[in-house]
């Protein structure tokens, strides 16, 4: 069955209440035993908690009182979201996007992460909830909202309808409050080094599915999605000791500044900030196309945009990546300032 078809049927049983279509038969799972348990005792271990980057960005940007407020920017999702694996809380990507944004809108960025390590999808109803809902009722909704989730799904096995299902559930909420969203879809979890065949084939395999099937469920509701892929292309190939970071599985410090080099275009686009429009430009191999052709695409091709169109048709399209501000991105809260400079 093709990844398209495949992601169609996920999509589709998440929106109509399907059980958990599995991404591969029962025949698979004895080949991959041993290698999953081997992958679990040497990936993704030995790391403390991420540094925590919430605060505002681009102060030099402060106008007037009369002239708008800040840009309130809200990240979500699982460890690659909270920026596991750094020290630095400018090196998170959830802060260097928020720095990005600023130097874009020339405008200051309030930044809310309430990403956990370890988040699975079913954690996005509560994420979004810290995010909009007050004891005195809704809280202003972020003006625009990063989504990364998925690894967990795959590795801890949820079905993909589920998975799906919440994730689209945490997106209409996002969108009813009036948020822009933008989906950094599942990785390619074949590009993890300690994972073996067959199970990096696998590996591979269903989690580009789950990303093409995330990009079906929320595009249709507003939303746009940037395939991580294998962690944003041939520089993760060709540099895994300088992109991975010491566990092999998260990304480094320079791995999470080319994943939020990627995604900072559609990021600003989805607030109409970015100088690139929504045309076509063939030169880079963008096209128009009916959903499940283009989710499917994108899973293959990281750093590929998915956005609605009309009716049945999406953008595919391949933005020009923009280099991340070089000055310190730090927040200029002061407690959060404090402890970077008390930090080692």
């Amino acid at each position: 069955m093709s990844r398209a078809r495949t992601a169609r049927r996920i999509a589709a049983g998440a929106a109509y209440g399907g059980g958990g279509l599995g991404l591969v038969g029962a025949a698979a799972v004895g080949l991959v035993v041993a290698e999953m348990q081997f992958a679990k005792r040497t990936v993704g271990t030995g790391l403390g908690d991420p540094p925590r980057a919430d605060g505002l960005y681009g102060g030099e940007f402060n106008g007037t009182e009369q002239g708008p407020g800040p840009l309130r920017l809200a990240m979500l999702g699982d460890s690659t979201a909270a920026g596991l694996g750094v020290r630095r809380a400018r090196q998170t990507p959830a802060a260097l996007l928020a720095s990005g944004l600023a130097a874009v809108a020339e405008r200051p960025v309030e930044l809310r992460n309430v990403a956990v390590s370890g988040a699975m999808s079913d954690d996005l109803d509560r994420q979004v909830g810290l995010l909009i809902d007050g004891p005195d009722g809704e809280r202003p909704a972020p003006d625009v909202c990063v989504i990364m989730i998925g690894a967990n799904d795959v590795t801890r096995r949820m079905p993909p309808t589920q998975s799906v299902r919440h994730l689209t559930s945490a997106v209409r909420r996002l969108r009813m409050a009036g948020a822009e969203v933008v989906v950094g879809t599942c990785p390619d979890l074949g590009t993890i080094e300690p994972v073996y065949q067959p199970l990096r084939w696998l590996a591979r395999r269903v989690s580009r599915q789950l990303a093409a099937a995330q990009t079906i469920g929320v595009v249709a509701l507003g939303a746009r999605t940037v395939s991580m892929g294998d962690l944003l292309g041939p520089e993760f190939a060709a540099n895994p000791r300088e992109m991975f970071g010491p566990d092999s599985y998260h990304p480094s410090a320079e791995g999470y500044a080319t994943a939020a080099m990627a995604v900072l275009p559609t990021l600003c686009a989805a607030l109409s900030l970015w100088p690139e429009s929504d045309r076509l430009d063939v030169s880079r191999d963008e096209d128009m196309l009916p959903v499940a052709k283009a989710a499917s695409a994108a899973a293959g091709q990281a750093g590929t945009e998915v956005t609605a169109a009309r009716g049945p048709w999406v953008l595919l399209k391949h933005r020009r990546r923009r280099r991340l501000p070089s000055e310190d991105p730090a927040p200029t809260e002061p407690a959060q300032a404090a402890a970077d400079l008390s930090g080692p």
